[in-house]
Parts: C-alpha cells; structure tokens; sequence
C-alpha cells in the first residue's frame, strides 16, 4: 500500500498536500489544470523532491532514507529518458542490471522485452534511429523489466497517436494485472483515465485529492475538475 500521511511539498513558491492511501493493484489517473502539482505529486513519491512534512510509506515503511534508485517503483516520464549512446538492448538492460553486466538468461529476458512491445530485431538501434513511438515502446519495456511494484506515469504517451497510446496502455495494463503492480498516472485526457484507471485524484487549488471512483468522479465532476475538462 501507499500511503502519504500529511505530506506537504513546497517548491519555488508553490506548495501541495496530500493525506490519502492507495491499495496494492490501484489504477489511479492523476488529473487537474496545468502547473497545479500533477508532476510534483509523482516526483515526490519517487524521490526527486523530499517533503517540507509528512512522510509517503510503501507497506508502511517510510521510503525517505531511500534515494531514487533504491525505491520499490519505476517511473517513466514523457521524455523516455533513454541514454542516445546505448543500443535498444542496452537500454533495456538497465532495468535488469545498471552495470550492464548481462547474463544469458537476462539477455534472453530483453528480447522476450522487446518482442512484447513491438520491437523485434531493433536491439541493435539507438534512440536517435527510432520514430517517437518507438522511444516510447524502448521504456515501457525497461519498466517491464523493473517488474517494480509501484509504477508512475508521468505523460509518457503523450506524443503518440490514439490508436498507438491506447495499445501502450493496454499493455501496462496486462502487465499490471500480472505483477498486481500499482499505477498512478498523470494524464490530461479523461478518455485515458476512462480507458485506464479504477480512481482519479485531482490536484487543484495546492491539494492533491483522495483518490475517488473514475467513474463517479467524471460522471459528476467537482467544480475544478468540470472547469479543467470544460
């Protein structure tokens, strides 16, 4: 479970709090206006900004003596953040080992990887010889890879086409489901969250709501999430 007891996060002059758990295997869209902390919230939980207060727990333990790496979770950002000097596969094979230092049995692992996405026999390329979508296939499998039990999404379809997008959430969602990973992701689409998401918590007006029933929540919206989709 996750749980963020009476965090408050400040940075730059602005501020954000959150006082809500989520339950192993949640599907959480992260949703609200532009700048009102959506990121903030996941890189928090990630461990690239440290609160004022409060801690965020995992199975409740509090992950603030963790540094990123250490964390029970992968994030993926709208970015890829994918190094242009590795191959595909080594890229990959991050997930397994940073060292790089990959047995045959992980090697096998990265192809199998690479085959789930879409990706056969394009191990050898680097990230400046593939189409967007293909970036974008190369860290949905490294975080598959992580088999990590939380997982962030930070926009990272954004710049995909529907039908591409929705085949990539399709599959974080089978992947999921298997390893009974939790997911929190931030996205600005309702048919995204529709498509993906059990609850949605909004982040307006320097809160970042308990998660509440997709369904519910955009059926009958709360006045700053119906100004936010119009």
């Amino acid at each position: 479970m996750l749980q963020l007891d009476q965090v408050q996060l400040a940075q730059d002059g602005f501020s954000l709090r959150a006082d809500w758990s989520v339950q192993a295997g949640q599907r959480i869209a992260v949703m609200g206006p532009s700048g009102a902390g959506k990121s903030t919230l996941l890189s928090a939980i990630a461990g690239f900004l440290m609160p004022r207060s409060g801690r965020i727990l995992w199975n409740g333990a509090d992950l603030a003596t963790l540094s990123p790496g250490q964390r029970p979770l992968t994030i993926l950002f709208q970015d890829q953040n994918l190094f242009p000097h590795l191959t595909v596969t080594q890229n990959i094979g991050l997930g397994l080992r940073p060292d790089l230092r990959l047995g045959p049995d992980e090697v096998a692992r990265v192809v199998v990887a690479l085959d789930r996405v879409g990706l056969t026999g394009l191990g050898a390329r680097r990230p400046g010889q593939l189409s967007g979508g293909q970036a974008g296939r190369v860290a949905l499998a490294r975080a598959l890879l992580r088999a990590r039990p939380l997982l962030l999404l930070d926009e990272p379809f954004a710049a995909l086409g529907p039908a591409l997008k929705a085949e990539m959430l399709a599959l974080v969602g089978q992947v999921a489901q298997e390893t009974g990973a939790t997911v929190l992701m931030v996205t600005h689409d309702p048919k995204d969250a529709t498509a993906f998401a059990t609850d949605i918590v909004l982040v307006a007006d320097g809160v970042a709501a308990a998660p509440k029933d997709r369904a519910q929540m955009l059926s009958d919206p709360p006045p700053a999430l119906r100004s936010y989709l119009g």
